[in-house]
C-alpha cells in the first residue's frame, strides 16, 4: 500500500490495520518503540508523558506533530525498561504520581506497551492513562483482556465521527472501520477495564446530526457512556492547520 500521511479531497480511503502493520515496521523493532519526547504537562492535575511515533488513522483535526505523518524522520527507539526510568525521573521531578502515553497512536506496539505496563504495575505509581483511537482495541479482543490483568491503566478512547462516512472523511480510514471503536468500548466493558470515552464533537466539524448518531450509538451499547462523555474541540495547533488545510477544511478561530 502507499503510505498515507495526511487526508486530502482526494485520498483515497485505508484500511487502518494495514496501515498500523506498515506504521509497525517503522516504529517497532523487537520490544522497542519509538518516542520523541519525555515531559510533565498539566493535563489530568498533572503527569508524566511519554510521547509516541506513527498512528493508524489520519484525523484533519490532529494536534500531534509530524511523527504522525513521518515517523521515519523522528524519535529514537526506547525499550520498556527505558521508557518507565524515563517517565519515572520526569515524575519525580514533576512531583505526581500520574503517567501516560500520548502523541500519536500508544496501542502500536503490543509486546512492547504490554511489557511497560508490567513495569507501571510493579511500582509506586498509581495511575498510567493511556489514550487511544480504540482501532486495535477493537480489532484485537485479546489485547484488551492482557490490558485488564492490570490496575493502573485508565483508558481514554477517543472517538472521531458519528457516521461511518463521516469517519471517512475525516480519518481517511475505510467505512469498515468506523465500527473498531465502538467494539473496543464493548470489549474494555466485557473485561472492566478502566475507561472513558472522548469525542471530536466541535460544531465546526460535527452537525448536530451527527452528533445525534454518536450518541445514539454509544447510548445502545451502555447509557452511562453517553452521561461520562467527554466532548473535544478542536485546536489551532500549526500541524492541526496544515492537515484541516490539506483536506480543504476551513473553520473559524477561535470557537465561538
Amino acid at each position: 500500500m502507499k503510505y498515507p500521511r495526511f487526508v486530502t479531497p482526494d485520498t483515497e480511503p485505508f484500511d487502518p490495520i494495514a496501515l498500523t502493520r506498515e506504521t509497525e515496521k517503522i516504529v517497532c523493532v523487537g520490544s522497542k518503540r519509538k518516542y520523541t519526547n519525555f515531559y510533565a504537562t498539566g493535563v489530568y492535575g498533572g503527569i508524566a508523558t511519554a510521547y509516541s511515533c506513527g498512528c493508524c488513522l489520519r484525523c484533519t483535526f490532529c494536534w500531534v506533530d509530524w511523527s504522525r505523518d513521518f515517523p521515519e524522520k523522528f524519535g529514537a527507539f526506547y525499550s520498556p525498561e527505558e521508557v518507565f526510568e524515563r517517565l519515572a525521573n520526569v515524575a519525580h521531578s514533576y512531583g505526581t504520581s500520574k503517567l501516560r502515553i500520548s502523541g500519536a497512536e500508544p496501542t502500536l506496539g503490543k509486546e512492547h506497551l504490554l511489557s511497560l505496563l508490567e513495569h507501571v504495575e510493579n511500582s509506586p505509581f498509581k495511575l498510567f492513562i493511556l489514550e487511544t483511537n480504540g482501532i486495535l482495541f477493537g480489532v484485537d479482543e485479546d489485547y484488551v483482556a492482557k490490558v485488564a490483568r492490570f490496575t493502573k491503566p485508565h483508558v481514554r478512547i477517543s472517538l472521531k465521527a458519528g457516521t461511518p462516512e463521516d469517519f471517512t472523511r475525516k480519518t481517511g480510514a475505510i467505512e469498515e472501520s468506523f465500527e473498531l471503536p465502538f467494539i473496543a468500548i464493548e470489549n474494555l466493558l466485557k473485561y472492566d477495564v478502566s475507561f472513558h470515552v472522548a469525542a471530536m464533537t466541535d460544531h465546526r466539524i460535527m452537525s448536530s446530526a451527527e452528533r445525534a448518531s454518536l450518541v445514539k450509538r454509544l447510548a445502545g451499547i451502555d447509557s452511562r457512556l453517553v452521561t461520562n462523555l467527554e466532548e473535544e474541540v478542536v485546536d489551532p495547533y500549526p500541524t492541526t492547520l496544515k492537515r484541516l488545510e490539506y483536506a480543504g477544511m476551513k473553520l473559524k478561530w477561535p470557537l465561538r
